[in-house]
């Protein structure tokens, strides 16, 4: 289906505006990394941009403030722990100061940045995921539910862990027979759709290890996002190569609601998702345009906006949150595009001429405050994200955590003398969840308190009260 324009529709974000930030606010002299591996290679949040980087004897990925510009020192300190590349970086969506990082090395890693960015190399993790037998390149924090991280690794096998206790609590290795693209979860965090080298797009509950899936019809790798109201857009290719989007019903999977045609381009479209706006972006890999398009119930159902071309092209992009974009500019999105040397800011911008909050631009939008524990969503919980209102801007606040992930004792994998390994695909067949010890409850109750809705503490601020959960 190509891009026609006939009956002019009504929408709000018709007339979105993409525009490139100004030389000097960009960040040069980024070695970004050539790993052949398809991944955004970058993270943004309010407070920090992460890129991976090349590096000789390992793998890092550098950390900065959002707020950086200019040139990057090759002595600038890095995060420096893993033993091979690392393949993918995702903010925790719940603690601005969290990330966690897949590696080559076929580890998982958790670390703390400091408030204000890192003063030297960063080599020690406050938790090391052990668990997969060939490298992790994937990763996907749950949206609502406290510390729990999903991986996926070219062994095939997904692995969902409770970053706050260091165990692995399902584990998936029997629903793909070949490499995994791509997982993304739901909006309440049940269920998880990924797409697989068998063009097999499947919808499963990792807690009850059930699968539903639908077979494409291109050989190329593709991509797979869920939407907010439960239906799912994947980007892949034709049988023809041509690069193509679809949008799908889990309730009918038979086929497609709608697909559109884009080129004949080799390169794999990175589908960024917003859920407040019903907006999807593509960047392929490799290209020089970001496409941009609205998801509504009217047919056709995914409507091109419009797109944003460069003369170069990108390495990757990282998408800001919306608690993170300039409401005072009705910024709707921002993307940080990486390009050889360079990473370059590009804001997304619905013109208005009223300097007031612009209601209809900013529902609610998903806060830092978790709906659920690990323990809560483990043990059968469901729940959409906490949302919060940006009418008066918003602000990152310091870490709670930065004591207690300090003090955190090792977990028995990273202890040098013997102790309890974690899990291997070879022990556990399927999905199965493991019995937290009590050691491990404790833990999980020290590492990675969850940060509450008020600012209210008891004297220290360190140990917020935690909100009463009814």
């Amino acid at each position: 289906m190509s891009f026609r324009r006939g009956v002019v529709r009504q929408s709000k974000f018709r007339h979105v505006f993409a525009q490139a930030w100004k030389a000097e606010h960009c960040i040069d002299d980024v070695r970004v990394s050539r790993v052949t591996w398809d991944s955004p290679l970058c993270a943004v949040n309010p407070k920090f941009l992460a890129v991976i980087i090349e590096a000789g004897g390992g793998g890092a990925f550098l950390v900065v403030p959002i707020s950086k510009s200019g040139r990057i020192d090759q002595s600038c300190p890095t995060v420096c722990g893993h033993a091979a590349p690392v393949l993918d970086i995702q903010w925790s969506p719940h603690d601005d100061n969290i990330i966690a990082s897949a590696s080559e090395d076929c580890t998982v890693k958790v670390w703390q940045i400091p408030d204000g960015g890192l003063l030297s190399p960063m080599t020690e993790a406050s938790v090391t995921l052990e668990g997969h037998s060939k490298r992790v390149g994937i990763l996907a924090w749950h949206p609502a539910a406290f510390n729990i991280l999903l991986s996926a690794g070219c062994d095939n096998v997904i692995c969902v862990w409770n970053v706050g206790s260091g165990e692995l609590v399902y584990q998936l290795s029997d629903a793909h027979p070949d490499l995994i693209y791509s997982v993304s979860w739901n909006k309440d965090g049940s269920a998880v759709c990924t797409v697989c080298k068998d063009k097999a797009l499947r919808i499963i509950d990792p807690r009850r290890g059930t699968v539903r899936e639908k077979v494409h019809d291109g050989t190329r790798p593709m991509r797979a996002v869920f939407l907010s109201d439960g239906k799912i857009l994947t980007t892949g290719f034709s049988r023809m190569s041509e690069r193509q989007l679809a949008l799908w019903d889990t309730v009918h999977l038979s086929e497609p609601i709608a697909v559109q045609e884009m080129d004949t381009s080799n390169g794999v479209l990175l589908p960024f998702y917003d859920p407040d706006t019903n907006m999807i972006y593509l960047c392929g890999k490799g290209d020089c345009t970001i496409r941009y398009f609205e998801v509504t119930d009217e047919s056709p159902y995914v409507h091109f906006i419009s797109l944003y071309s460069s003369k170069e092209p990108q390495r990757g992009a990282g998408f800001l949150c919306k608690r993170g974009v300039d409401v005072n500019k009705c910024e709707i999105a921002r993307f940080y595009k990486l390009h050889e040397r360079k990473v370059e800011p590009i804001s997304m911008t619905v013109p208005r001429k009223s300097d007031l909050f612009q209601v209809d631009l900013y529902p609610d939008t998903a806060s830092l405050d978790p709906a659920l524990l690990a323990d809560e969503w483990i043990a059968g919980q469901d729940a959409s994200p906490l949302l919060f209102s940006l009418s008066g801007g918003y602000t990152p606040p310091p870490s709670k955590q930065r004591d207690t992930l300090r003090s955190k004792p090792k977990l028995a994998s990273q202890d040098s003398g013997g102790g309890a390994t974690p899990p291997s695909p070879s022990h556990i067949a399927g999905p199965i969840p493991c019995a937290p010890t009590s050691a491990a409850k404790e833990a999980a109750e020290e590492l990675l308190q969850p940060q509450v809705a008020t600012s209210e503490t008891d004297g220290n601020t360190e140990n917020p009260k935690k909100e009463v959960r009814k």
